[in-house]
């Protein structure tokens, strides 16, 4: 039988927590960030957690792994 193989684009943008929740990079953080103001960058610091509606789709294509 074949194993599910793991998304290697989602292997490198997301990781899964031992609670089973999702951590990523906020969006809008790699450039153009001149225009936007000290409170916008200062909140897109850091990992954030993924939205519940996406969890399983982003576990699912991980394959049950967490990197």
């Amino acid at each position: 039988m074949p194993k599910q193989k793991t998304h290697k684009g989602a292997k490198k943008r997301f990781r899964v927590t031992a609670n089973g929740k999702v951590k990523h990079r906020a969006a809008g953080t790699s450039h153009l960030a001149q225009g936007k103001t000290q409170k916008q960058k200062r909140n897109l610091r850091g990992t954030k957690v993924l939205s519940e509606r996406f969890t399983a789709r982003v576990i699912k294509v991980l394959a049950g792994n967490s990197y």
